[in-house]
């Protein structure tokens, strides 16, 4: 047991909801359906799984009137954010799709003083210029006709509209159990994205169901289960400098599994990107 009062355990539970949630990347780059269709049934099976663990719990399922539109709201900026990480992961590799999306907590950083009216904090503008130059070395021949390039730009939308939806959940998090705003997330996501499975193609359900069940159990119900729990422990700033972790082991999952290697304009990029969520965290922490 540390000074802290937090133990070597809650060191590898934490570190294994990283890993847990890391698979997206793999997994998204192997699920051979339209993305919608991965994304559909993923909240389908994670929002089934969830209700039974709740059930489970015993956690109270109400919600307000006056947070539901919230809840709703956040449930469509997560199919989008979803959405656009795995189009992003479809068009590059592992390392571009979460070294992309692991520009959310700057991002983050420059919309929660518009958002909240909280104070703007100039560090903001260095780390933001930090992650651009992180983005430059991920891909420097910026071309929409490029894959990389639209794979990058859809990371980053994908990244915001999870800041964005970040932003607004947190004034429910101490009204609602994390995994009852999960469930409930997830249903929405279900029900958006059920026309999609009219008439795109849907015969890869049956032949991948191992791998959208993986997703759906172990990436969304197990990891983001995991890592709600893991507030009880630590605190949110020490969550998130910890977190730096995930989209290494996302790549090393992607090298392990896949054979994709990040070439080394994706290795100074990730490093760039990474370095400026370590400082934020940090700097947070500090102040």
């Amino acid at each position: 047991m540390t000074k802290n009062g937090i133990g070597f355990q809650h060191i590898i539970e934490l570190n294994m909801a990283l890993i847990c949630i890391s698979t997206s990347g793999a997994l998204g780059r192997y699920i051979d359906m339209p993305v919608p269709i991965t994304i559909g049934l993923r909240a389908v099976l994670g929002g089934l799984f969830i209700f039974l663990f709740c059930k489970w719990k015993k956690f109270d399922f109400h919600v307000a009137g006056e947070d539901r539109k919230m809840i709703l709201l956040g449930g469509i900026l997560m199919a989008l954010h979803w959405i656009t990480y795995f189009y992003s992961l479809k068009l590059s590799n592992v390392a571009i799709g979460m070294l992309s999306l692991f520009t959310y907590p700057v991002i983050t950083a420059f919309l929660e003083p518009l958002l909240l009216k909280t104070k703007f904090q100039k560090m903001h503008l260095i780390l933001g210029a930090l992650v651009l130059i992180g983005i430059y070395f991920l891909v420097p021949d910026f071309d929409l006709e490029n894959d990389y390039s639209k794979a990058i730009a859809l990371g980053v939308l994908s990244a915001f509209c999870y800041a964005l939806r970040n932003i607004i959940m947190k004034s429910k998090v101490n009204r609602y159990n994390g995994s009852i705003m999960m469930f409930y997330q997830l249903v929405i996501i279900a029900i958006i994205l059920s026309p999609f499975f009219l008439f795109l193609d849907t015969s890869g359900i049956m032949p991948q169901f191992p791998a959208n069940l993986t997703l759906a159990l172990v990436t969304t119900a197990i990891g983001h289960t995991l890592f709600l729990y893991s507030f009880n422990h630590f605190s949110t700033t020490s969550v998130s400098i910890i977190s730096s972790a995930q989209p290494i082991y996302g790549i090393l999952i992607g090298m392990l599994f896949l054979k994709e290697y990040p070439d080394f304009g994706a290795i100074i990029g990730g490093s760039l990107i990474l370095l400026s969520v370590i400082l934020e965290s940090m700097r947070s922490y500090k102040s």
